[in-house]
């Protein structure tokens, strides 16, 4: 990730970036190692987060050019800001360093929902959507900078938190971005990858509506939810910019647009710094 506020270990072994170092919530984290193949000692680094509470969760590093490898590290809206321990694992040296999470402001909607509507997945379309995200390829997909999947305005932006009839959903904040269209509108592929996920509203998806899912590599998956129509099988390879569906008001939706949820590891991390800042 080209960002400002990046960190390196001290001269030792293995050295190590971090970027950004003080990210928003909902940001992903870069986490760079670099270090001679022969100082690693497990089959792939491992990256550990450690929350204030003594918590810790680990994320898998793949190598990204020779003596390099990169984990990334997703934030959330349902995380506590504040001080972080990133530590390195796989090296005779194992690296501890500082990451600050801040703290966003992000919109609160009221939603009425009309009678007999609900907010819950099938448990079909729960399971399918789970797997998805869970899977993680291990070669890196994409290049450079994600684009828009859609070219409408955007209507609901990502985190929002939300009164569904008057009752805070604690749990839930808008995993995604919401593209304005008209039925039909093109929908792309916001970067290169595989095609892991294709559900219809007819087979059970009751929320997300008909819905196409990409796998980008390495933990990094796209959703895109609400489609009128799917012109890709799963399995296909797509690559940025590539027709995969169009904007539609299938599953639970108000009107036609299309639901753009970009997940790193399996959490919900917001899709705009990815159209910004390039991961490579």
């Amino acid at each position: 990730m080209v960002c400002t506020g990046a960190l390196s270990a001290a001269a030792s072994n293995p050295q190590v970036q971090i970027s950004p170092t003080d990210p928003p919530l909902g940001y992903t984290v870069s986490v760079q190692i670099t270090a001679p193949p022969e100082t690693l000692l497990l089959d792939q680094p491992w990256v550990n987060l450690t929350h204030p509470d003594g918590t810790q969760a680990a994320y898998p590093a793949f190598p990204v050019a020779p003596n390099r490898w990169r984990a990334l590290l997703p934030t959330t809206p349902l995380d506590a800001p504040g001080s972080r321990q990133v530590q390195i694992h796989g090296f005779a040296e194992e690296p501890i360093l500082p990451l600050s999470l801040q703290p966003r402001d992000f919109p609160v909607q009221s939603i009425r929902l009309p009678p007999g509507a609900s907010v819950w997945a099938t448990e079909v379309e729960w399971a399918k959507v789970e797997a998805f995200r869970q899977h993680i390829s291990p070669e890196k997909y994409w290049q450079g900078y994600f684009q828009r999947p859609a070219q409408g305005p955007v209507t609901t932006v990502f985190g929002v938190r939300r009164y569904y009839n008057g009752e805070f959903a604690e749990d839930y904040y808008h995993r995604g971005i919401d593209y304005a269209g008209p039925v039909g509108a093109v929908v792309v592929a916001p970067a290169a990858g595989r095609v892991g996920l294709v559900g219809y509203e007819s087979e059970g998806f009751r929320i997300h509506g008909n819905t196409v899912g990409i796998d980008h590599g390495q933990g990094v998956t796209s959703l895109l939810l609400h489609l009128s129509r799917i012109d890709v099988q799963e399995g296909d390879w797509v690559e940025a910019g590539q027709p995969v569906g169009a904007i539609g008001a299938t599953g639970t939706a108000t009107g036609p647009h299309l639901h753009w949820g970009l997940f790193v590891h399996n959490r919900s991390v917001d899709p705009v710094p990815w159209l910004h800042l390039a991961i490579e």
